[in-house]
């Protein structure tokens, strides 16, 4: 009886609950759908306004042909080559034996005791684990970094720089360059309306900076290189954009890029010179992106660092010119970029700067670990008396003298071209030519509301398979177009694809002539 009483009370709950379920969906069913809270007209205005070309529309398109061969759609050629970034593994470079070793040694230490690990990388791989926490990869770091990296980093830099001092405390460990470089801007932006930051930036420019500038919502100060005389930097046009730029901001900052990216060049030490001496007349801070220090090819060109040129220039300079420094695990003859390996060195920064610094970015605890440690790798590489040394310096110059080969080719196979133009490729990794595009194939983009270049690169993607970046995401001198394009590719396809772009290119001014 009791039992049958329990039954009747669960299946008249249950039926209740069922009721009350049915009523709340009708209900739920007739009510009129929220406004969502986040829209385009909504959202940080400042985030809306970012663009990256590198990952753009074109590379969104890839994707999408990408996806029609795999379905079997036919297209005039067989895979996309996505020439659009300086990702070197991703075309087929292979990566560094040595550097490999000692992060996989720090990621799974049980290897330490596999004899098939040489014991220069085991070495490497203990002092890094020795200074994580519970000596594993896997824990926090300071927000600065793994102290005993930095060190390294500071003792790279010296031997770089001919025994000019560097202080591990002015070195800051970063989820690559582009992070350092953000977060540098970030505390240097400041005021509104006519008092708002002036960030000058050289174009054309690598998109990073035009996005971060938009996204702290400082303003963005073009000066121009001279395409004429192979990207030059010229100090007169420094002070035009600069004497311009102050009638509606406060100029700030100067970015240079050396080598170059887009472009290629390799600036010289009396360029650097003058730069500086800019700098410090006109009270800018200096921001050096140098992630491409390893990447020099003309025999007439040599990498100098800010940093030791601001040193030889004497205490005036040395003791007062703000300057930070930037390199990355992404590019040189590495080419690991999945690592997001980075370090930069900051120097002249007030100390309570500094204390704002370190506290911004403790609140993103660290850089990753595994990045960290691959970056320690690219400043303590193996040394003539230790036993990987050999194997490491001959992958090293074969990557390097690979894409010094490349560059060439890149530079002759593009001026034997009709409409193109391409100036030698001194350094970094990318060419950025200049194409002819006739007045008929512009009227054809205005009609489609797209870039002149934008619609030039969108086609040969479309013919071809071939994914640049048009020259209008890095800017570009009015009336004169471009595209960007990396040199990685090996050798025998990078061939096919400068043959493909003459072809494309070819058709495409005797189409629009």
């Amino acid at each position: 009886m009791r039992m049958r009483s329990v039954l009747r009370y669960f299946l008249r709950d249950r039926a209740s609950r069922l009721y009350s379920s049915s009523a709340a969906a009708e209900a739920q069913a007739v009510r009129p759908a929220r406004d969502r809270i986040l829209t385009l007209q909504s959202m940080n205005p400042q985030v809306r306004a970012v663009e990256y070309a590198v990952r753009g529309p074109i590379v969104i398109k890839a994707g999408e042909i990408e996806k029609e061969l795999q379905q079997g759609i036919k297209k005039p050629f067989s895979e996309v080559i996505k020439a659009n970034i300086g990702d070197a593994h991703a075309m087929g470079q292979q990566p560094i034996t040595f550097l490999r070793q000692v992060v996989a040694l720090c990621t799974y230490p049980d290897l330490l005791d596999d004899p098939r690990f040489p014991q220069d990388a085991k070495d490497r791989a203990r002092r890094i684990l020795e200074s994580c926490g519970g000596q594993s990869l896997g824990s926090y770091s300071t927000s600065q970094g793994i102290t005993c990296i930095r060190e390294d980093v500071a003792r790279y830099i010296e031997r770089r720089d001919g025994d000019v001092p560097s202080d591990p405390d002015n070195i800051y460990l970063t989820t690559g360059a582009s992070e350092g470089i953000a977060n540098i801007l970030k505390i240097l932006v400041s005021g509104e309306g006519r008092s708002r930051t002036g960030v000058m930036i050289p174009i054309p420019q690598y998109p990073l900076y035009s996005a971060a500038i938009s996204e702290l919502n400082a303003v963005q100060v073009n000066y121009y290189l001279d395409e004429e005389h192979c990207w030059a930097l010229d100090a007169s046009e420094l002070r035009r954009a600069l004497y311009q730029a102050k009638e509606y901001c406060n100029p700030k900052v100067l970015c240079i890029i050396n080598p170059g990216n887009p472009t290629g060049q390799v600036q010289s030490q009396r360029c650097i010179e003058e730069v500086i001496h800019f700098a410090r007349e006109e009270g800018l801070f200096l921001l050096a992106d140098e992630v491409y220090q390893d990447n020099v090819y003309s025999q007439d060109c040599q990498f100098h660092s800010f940093k030791k040129v601001l040193h030889e220039m004497g205490p005036e300079y040395s003791s007062n010119v703000e300057l930070a420094s930037f390199h990355s695990t992404s590019k040189g003859y590495t080419g690991e970029c999945g690592y997001r390996g980075g370090y930069m060195e900051v120097l002249n920064l007030h100390p309570d700067v500094k204390a704002q610094l370190v506290k911004m970015l403790s609140v993103r605890l660290c850089p990753p670990v595994s990045g960290q440690a691959a970056i320690d790798v690219v400043v303590n590489p193996p040394q003539p008396d230790e036993e990987s040394y050999q194997q490491f310096i001959q992958e090293k110059e074969a990557v390097l003298s690979t894409l010094a080969h490349k560059a060439k080719l890149t530079e002759e196979l593009f001026n034997q071209v009709p409409g193109i133009r391409c100036n030698p490729l001194q350094g970094a990794m990318y060419a950025f030519p200049q194409i002819i595009i006739p007045p008929r194939a512009v009227e054809k983009a205005e009609e489609l509301q797209m870039a002149p270049d934008m619609f030039y690169c969108m086609r040969l993607l479309e013919e071809t398979g071939i994914c640049v970046v048009p020259g209008s995401g890095f800017g570009q001198r009015e009336g004169t177009y471009h595209f960007r394009m990396t040199i990685l590719p090996p050798v025998e396809k990078l061939r096919l694809l400068l043959q493909s772009v003459k072809d494309f290119h070819v058709r495409f001014l005797d189409e629009f002539s």
